[in-house]
């Protein structure tokens, strides 16, 4: 099967393009891809620069999953139940949870009509502006290089619930994480497939199974304890003002409930980036963004119902928990409201369960984290937006230049071993949901587009493998909202005295977003590009081909009997 990568697509005139002469010249003089980019696409001396198709369905399904349930959710969520209450936290995950979905529906229309390799930064250099292409790719960048040692430092709290830092150095910890995932990234796209597979299966059955508990322990399914049902909505009550009192205190609850929603949904988009080494992407990409709806209903609006249903947000358990969790006493598992849940429960040993379920999860974020971040500093390489050498792959399609810089980052992790260099650090993951919103905001712009051009150059909607449902007046809508929320996110700053340090970590990514894209534009002297001339079509003929094969393969395998995967189709495969 051949390797369709952005990097093997041939510059020339595609047939199936209404008008050819735009393909040839329109790009060159508009900047959708300009002379540095045809020779990406036509030298057959930087073939070492190109990346591998070999993730699976079932692998970047599960890559998906990976990316949507993380520490935020097993986490995060408990300092906002107590915060706001359920009422607010269920209010606020089901809206961002619609935002999400439209953002990646989004995606998902770009990704399959032109899976290229360099994630999303590639849709907003070839169909609205090569400047906003540069920003995006840094501003996603930037996002993984702050994330990925954050995780590593959660996953050594995590074992100091065994083994307190007082007899271990959590630094020891930092550095066999960190070895670990350089080591399974450094192995090649197959490997780290599978193994990012069986870690997110993990995960997905962690969810359920607590789900699960959740039924049972609010339905009065646990020895010794009676049905609980809607009782802590009445006392003490759905609602917990924040900051006011009445109407406007439960506002202000839900939107500060909505902030920490946005920080949990983080890392839904990057199967974005995945599309460049995905088997068959135009059948698989589109299977996992419609999962995406179920994946969002069940793993994030059902499991906070239930947790406001089984955990009240007074529970001197929960508040002890959420405000010890900075403190690293047993933090990381006990400041999560699932484990609160079974403490209440008085179930006993499943806390240590738990908090080894945590641990996976928190090495399985580390992990796709520094992915996505040598992937999202590969794809600057190969435009022409950072230096050369790091577009270099070795003979498994593993860009290691940009593997090895992004791994460099890792090393703030070690920050966490000071305990004022852990609160210094606290406020480089403030910097991480700015550039999460303003990845989507990207994605939207983008998408917008897209639209604009595809429906300027008559392309036949019916022709397309997938269409969002929610076409352009949905994506006005969720960029919107989007904007909204990056301007409002810290608004609490303002309240009770200034908080500098909290306002600049929560609203530095706004101005560094905006000098990338006004200054690449005034060095570089880029211009929007014209939807006319926007080009849809490079590279395009190689993906059709690359589909043609699967789907001969496919048919040759269904008349012969072949049947791949039956174990997992018939088990894990439902619900994925």
């Amino acid at each position: 099967m051949a390797h369709a990568t952005g990097r093997d697509y041939d510059i020339g005139r595609d047939s199936s393009s209404p008008d050819n002469s735009k393909v040839e010249y329109g790009f060159k003089e508009h900047g959708a891809i300009d002379a540095h980019d045809a020779q990406l696409y036509t030298d057959p001396d930087r073939k070492d620069e190109s990346l591998h198709r070999g993730l699976k369905a079932r692998q970047i399904s599960m890559i998906a999953i990976g990316g949507a349930v993380g520490t935020g959710l097993i986490i995060g969520t408990g300092s906002a139940l107590q915060k706001a209450g359920p009422a607010s936290i269920l209010i606020a995950y089901s809206l961002i949870g619609v935002l999400v979905y439209v953002v990646m529906c989004s995606l998902g229309e770009m990704a399959t009509w032109l899976p290229a390799a360099g994630g999303f930064a590639t849709y907003a250099t070839r169909f609205c502006d090569p400047a906003l292409g540069f920003a995006l790719g840094y501003t996603y960048w930037f996002k993984y290089i702050i994330i990925t040692p954050n995780q590593l430092t959660a996953a050594s709290l995590v074992i100091q619930f065994w083994l307190p830092a007082e007899r271990v150095n959590p630094g020891v910890w930092i550095a066999i994480f960190m070895v670990i995932i350089i080591a399974i990234n450094y192995f090649g796209i197959r490997f780290f497939g599978e193994f990012e597979f069986w870690l997110s299966s993990i995960k997905v059955v962690v969810i359920i199974g607590l789900l699960i508990l959740l039924i049972c322990i609010t339905s009065g399914g646990v020895e010794g304890q009676d049905a609980i049902g809607f009782r802590y909505w009445n006392d003490p009550g759905a609602f917990h003002p924040y900051i006011a009192t009445g109407s406007w205190g439960r506002f202000l609850a839900i939107w500060s409930s909505m902030v920490t929603a946005v920080f949990a949904f983080l890392g839904t988009e990057l199967i974005g980036v995945t599309v460049g080494e995905a088997e068959n992407p135009r059948r698989n990409v589109p299977r996992a963004i419609k999962l995406t709806f179920w994946r969002i209903l069940v793993f994030y609006v059902f499991s906070v119902l239930l947790l406001g249903m089984c955990v009240p947000y007074n529970s001197e358990i929960l508040v002890s928990a959420t405000k010890g969790g900075a403190a690293g006493n047993k933090s990381s598992a006990a400041a999560s409201p699932f484990v609160v849940a079974i403490e209440m429960a008085r179930i006993k040993y499943l806390d240590h369960i738990m908090n080894a379920a945590i641990l996976i999860f928190v090495f399985s974020a580390a992990n796709s984290d520094l992915y996505i971040a040598s992937r999202t500093l590969h794809g600057q390489a190969m435009k022409g937006f950072a230096p050369k050498f790091l577009a270099k792959t070795n003979k498994k399609g593993v860009p290691v230049p940009a593997l090895a810089l992004s791994a460099c980052f890792c090393c703030l992790a070690f920050m966490s071993v000071s305990s004022g260099s852990r609160t210094v650090f606290g406020y480089f993951v403030n910097l991480v949901s700015i550039f999460g919103l303003l990845t989507w905001v990207s994605i939207l712009v983008s998408y917008i587009y897209f639209v604009k051009a595809r429906r300027a150059q008559g392309v036949d909607e019916k022709s397309m493998r997938y269409k969002s449902p929610f076409g352009l007046w949905g994506a006005y809508c969720a960029l919107a909202f989007c904007v909204l929320v990056s301007l409002t996110k810290n608004f609490d700053v303002f309240v009770g005295g200034f908080d500098y340090k909290n306002f600049i970590t929560g609203y530095l990514g706004i101005p560094l977003y905006l000098i990338m894209i006004l200054g690449y534009k005034i060095v570089k002297r880029t211009k929007e590009v014209n939807p006319a001339e926007a080009d849809l079509w490079t590279g395009k003929d190689v993906v059709d081909a690359d589909e043609a094969e699967w789907l001969a393969k496919e048919a040759d395998d269904k008349a012969h009997g072949r049947r791949p995967n039956v174990i997992y189709r018939h088990t894990l495969g439902y619900l994925f």
